[in-house]
């Protein structure tokens, strides 16, 4: 795969770290990564948007789903994610994730993240969408991201690893083969390092997570703005599926104009036995789906919206006033704290809920090893597409796949021997050649994207949205080339040109998938149809920035790299 030759435009690095591995990111998948490659000997570095532990992960509820409980098997586990995943799971993906899983929760456990346990000393485990077994292993009641985050920046300050903090990365640098050399990057604020520098080194890790900011509202936190993916994509690498955006059914709903983070309300306070309802108290989701709330994220998402369509009303409740003080004190305390603060008291009054953008089931496309299709380049947890979700994550699939992904990585970066090539990066453009947006771009992306792509979709809406993208992309493209200027280099430029550059190829998937499946719901295809798209959308950036579209010939697929390219 030949790079496209567009950086952002910024400063040219002005200091340097040599290492083997650099992991961009420090949620589960990108910790786990980095703790694996040290082990294995890797002089490995980490570079994070915030904190160490200001990812995604500290944000996640529900917990961590493995058959790790008495009677439950990897083949049962499998058989929920394939049919959460609407017929586009590959399925050899997913079989790696189910039997890999267990002993990866274990290890997790080794490592210091403490879970709740039952009574007799075992995992305590509850249910979740789309589960037919109680396999979700939680910490803290409703703080598992938090622990197992706490876990992991422990072991990591522990060895002492060299980490850089508060860096928004910009670009993958690459040799003049087209080989992975490192990454630039952009540390905010004072510290050992400041400004644009570069870690040079012949594997990348791509840890950077999810792409909610895309939207209005969403569950992810303010760095989730589909960085990753976009460095992926001006460095030539493939994407797939990124068309399938899971909105969380249950988001505390907090008014029709609420815009950026907000509460979520777990699927595990349904899986405790909390009712979706109407405002006359109406449990709609009955026949709706054998599991009614408890059925996949994608049903129950459109079960809501169907009722709220239907009833012209801005939200629905989520019911579990029959809990009780002493449950939502010690099974969901963040959430109940969550709730109060916003002035609702789940114990005594139902609580008003509605979908908002939560994961990307798509992303940089890689194979069974994390290798995308630069060579050198490695993508895990959200910001990669591994064929494990298919058309709709499964309920706390995703902390499971940042482990056993973030594994196969370092043992394979360990195994080729990769890590014994010394980069040689060709030098950064002088005139880069991608102009960036304004700051104020981000907020009409969202509102673009919220309106035309969101959880109700058809052609009408999407070639709006196609349109206005198009525009504010002229836009900063035409004040480039007539007088040579653009935006300002800084993180919100920065970040607004990446979120553009994420909604273009969004859009562009979601247009060419005319059909419904998962958590794509088109109003004006509303069937399924196996015969056309059970395949995947595969997009790759074009030098002059427009984008290559292609589908798969099978649910399968293709491999990532040519043979005569793998190390």
């Amino acid at each position: 795969m030949t790079s496209t030759g567009i950086r952002l435009h910024a400063p040219a690095p002005g200091w340097s770290i040599d290492a083997d591995v650099v992991v961009v990111g420090s949620g589960v998948a990108g910790l786990t990564a980095a703790l694996r490659c040290e082990a294995a000997g890797l002089t490995t570095v980490v570079v994070t948007k915030a904190r160490l532990d200001d990812g995604s992960t500290r944000w996640a509820q529900g917990g961590i789903a493995a058959a790790l409980g008495d009677g439950d098997t990897p083949e049962q586990h499998l058989d929920d994610t394939l049919v959460a995943g609407a017929g586009l799971c590959d399925e050899e993906a997913v079989r790696i994730l189910v039997t890999e899983g267990p002993d990866a929760v274990r290890r997790l456990i080794a490592t210091g993240a403490r879970f709740d346990e039952s009574g007799d000393g075992g995992l305590e485990l509850t249910r979740e969408g789309g589960h037919h077994r109680r396999r979700i292993a939680h910490a803290g009641g409703d703080a598992t991201g938090a622990e197992i985050s706490r876990a992991l920046v422990e072991a990591v300050r522990a060895r002492g690893m060299r980490t850089v903090e508060n860096a928004l990365v910009l670009d993958l640098l690459t040799d003049a083969e087209g080989r992975t050399a490192g990454v630039t990057l952009h540390v905010m604020g004072e510290g050992q390092h400041d400004g644009v520098g570069a870690v040079h080194a012949p594997a990348v890790v791509l840890a950077t997570g999810g792409m909610g900011q895309v939207f209005s509202a969403t569950t992810n936190p303010a760095v989730s703005t589909g960085d990753g993916v976009a460095l992926a994509l001006r460095a030539g690498a493939e994407v797939s599926d990124l068309e399938f955006v899971q909105f969380h059914p249950t988001v505390l709903f907090l008014g029709p104009d609420a815009e950026g983070q907000q509460p979520l309300v777990s699927e595990a306070v349904r899986g405790e036995g909390a009712h979706l309802v109407d405002a006359d108290g109406v449990r709609f989701m009955l026949g709706q789906h054998e599991l009614a709330e408890l059925a996949p994220r994608d049903v129950v998402a459109k079960g809501i919206v169907r009722r709220m369509l239907e009833q012209d009303a801005e939200h629905m409740y989520l019911d579990a006033r029959h809990f009780g003080a002493e449950m939502w004190e010690n099974r969901f305390p963040t959430i109940l704290a969550a709730c109060r603060a916003h002035g609702i008291d789940p114990v005594t009054a139902p609580v008003p809920v509605a979908p908002a953008a939560h994961y990307a089931s798509g992303g940089v496309r890689t194979d069974s090893r994390g290798r995308t299709t630069v060579p050198g380049l490695y993508a895990c947890g959200e910001v990669a597409c591994t064929g494990v979700h298919g058309a709709n994550r499964l309920a706390s699939n995703s902390l499971l796949e940042g482990l056993v992904y973030a594994e196969r990585i370092a043992a394979d970066i360990a195994a080729t021997g990769l890590h014994t090539r010394v980069p040689q990066p060709l030098p950064t453009a002088e005139r880069p050649a991608h102009p960036l947006l304004p700051p104020e771009a981000r907020l009409a992306i969202q509102r673009i994207m919220t309106r035309g792509a969101g959880v109700l979709r058809s052609e009408e809406s999407l070639a709006e949205a196609a349109d206005r993208l198009h525009r504010l992309h002229a836009d900063a493209r035409d004040a480039l080339d007539e007088n040579g200027k653009t935006a300002e280099p800084g993180v919100d430029t920065w970040e607004a040109t990446n979120l553009l550059c994420v909604a273009r190829v969004l859009v562009e998937a979601a247009r060419r998938r005319e059909e419904t499946r998962g958590c794509h719901w088109r109003e004006d295809r509303p069937g399924r149809d196996d015969t056309a798209w059970r395949r995947h959308i595969v997009v790759r950036l074009n030098p002059d920035r427009s984008l290559a579209v292609r589908t798969t010939d099978t649910t399968d697929f293709p491999p990532t790299l040519p043979q005569a390219q793998e190390q």
